[in-house]
């Protein structure tokens, strides 16, 4: 399937071209055929009054002279022949280029006065033929048939030679076409290809919305996208804000729950309700805060952002060397510096953070960032050396709210929110072991 736009329309108008040339060709051929033969009547017929014109009669016989005014009669291996006839068909005089030629014609005498057709000889080399009868010459009665013939290959050979600078002229003609349908097309498109770059802009966050100076068959569409991108951008800032103003409404009841639960949990007879009633809170704080992150950090429909990645990442060490400097952390970064990520710098953020947090607090003393390009896309693989992840848990721990790890308190959402991002960007998570003896969490990012 032809995917351009241009070279759909060069297609159609190379196929159209091609189509009308064909049917053109023949049309020409034939109408140059005509006007030839035409010609070659006209020509014959000139060479019959020449010799009319230079016969005489004398005691009824006919005369004629050794040299004609017609050259081409005179010279023996002439393509123009002539004859001359008699009323009872017997041939009284031929011109010196007939002497080699054996043509069996006969006259006939069916009073049209001329005629014109074509024979074939006993060689089977066909000739054009002009016969015209007289009935008068130099003044006396006489009946003759004076015969000028021409051969046909004379005739096929300058169709031939047409047909062929036909075939080089329009084949030329139609190169010069596409030449310049191509140069009209990329000036044509030239107004999408401008849109083109303006939505390049869109998308990588460089201008709010697409200008207004588009031909006027362009305006509608880029109205409606302006539109589409205002409106996204309002309803953006507006889930934000209120998923804002719902993670704060939540805070206080919750925190008044959990200090109900402490009071209850004070009293030995009440203990076993309070251990329920703080499961239930920290269930509820998980939930609303994994739903709350999930929703926050969803791709935007249309303008694509680009986050240079090893600021990000060495930022993010940074803060983790401050928070486990106890563990002397050796950190190794393998990221091209111009590396960019194709995604939001909070997502990137909360996903970066939940990763290399989870390495940090589970390895024994190395963490290991990579980043490697191919022809089908990107990888970043996050690896550690601590104790890893079991088979049979790999898929368990990227559910929300599953840890494998109990020794540390949080809520057990950080990896699949992080799944919940990368899947959002069309990426793809997944969980294998490092050389290095720990996990190797490695993100793929599609090739764009």
């Amino acid at each position: 399937m032809i995917r351009s736009l241009r070279l759909r329309l060069m297609l159609a108008a190379a196929i159209l071209a091609v189509i009308f040339m064909l049917m053109l060709l023949p049309a020409l051929q034939g109408t140059f055929s005509l006007a030839l033969r035409s010609s070659i009547e006209q020509r014959l017929a000139s060479d019959v009054t020449t010799l009319i014109s230079a016969a005489r009669i004398e005691d009824d016989h006919l005369l004629m002279p050794t040299v004609l005014p017609g050259e081409q009669f005179n010279l023996p291996g002439s393509r123009l022949i002539g004859y001359i006839y008699d009323r009872q068909g017997h041939l009284v005089w031929r011109s010196r280029a007939a002497e080699a030629e054996d043509i069996n014609y006969v006259p006939r005498y069916d009073g049209k006065g001329d005629e014109f057709s074509k024979l074939r000889d006993i060689n089977g080399e066909e000739f054009f033929v002009n016969d015209v009868e007289i009935q008068l010459l130099g003044g006396r009665n006489a009946a003759f048939s004076i015969v000028s013939l021409l051969p046909v290959r004379e005739y096929q050979e300058t169709i031939s030679d047409l047909r062929r600078k036909l075939y080089l002229g329009f084949g030329g003609a139609l190169l010069a076409l596409m030449a310049l349908l191509w140069l009209g097309m990329t000036w044509g498109l030239r107004a999408l290809r401008g849109l083109s770059q303006e939505l390049d802009e869109v998308e990588a966050g460089n201008r709010d919305g697409l200008s207004e100076q588009h031909p006027s068959e362009l305006l509608r569409l880029t109205g409606s996208l302006n539109r589409l991108l205002s409106s996204e951008r309002e309803q953006r800032i507006r889930y934000r804000d209120s998923l804002g103003d719902l993670a704060h409404s939540l805070k206080t009841p919750l925190a008044v729950l959990q200090g109900v639960s402490e009071t209850i949990a004070k009293r030995p007879e009440d203990m076993e309700q309070a251990r329920v009633l703080q499961t239930q809170i920290e269930r509820m704080s998980q939930q609303i805060g994994y739903q709350l992150q999930r929703a926050s950090l969803r791709k935007s429909g249309l303008v694509r952002h680009h986050v240079a990645l090893r600021p990000v990442v060495e930022s993010l060490c940074n803060t983790l060397d401050k928070v486990y400097r106890d563990k002397q952390v050796k950190v190794s970064l393998d990221l091209p510096e111009q590396s960019m990520v194709a995604m939001e710098e909070g997502a990137l953020l909360e996903m970066l953070g939940n990763l290399l947090e989870n390495a940090y607090r589970l390895c024994l003393s190395e963490v290991r960032v990579t980043q490697r390009s191919s022809r089908l896309g990107d990888e970043l693989c996050i690896e550690d050396d601590g104790p890893g992840v079991p088979q049979s848990q790999r898929a368990r721990i990227l559910e929300r709210g599953e840890r494998l790890d109990r020794q540390h308190p949080g809520q057990g959402i950080g990896l699949a929110v992080v799944k919940d991002i990368i899947e959002s960007y069309g990426a793809r998570l997944t969980l294998g072991d490092s050389e290095l003896g720990g996990a190797a969490f490695r993100i793929h990012f599609l090739a764009a």
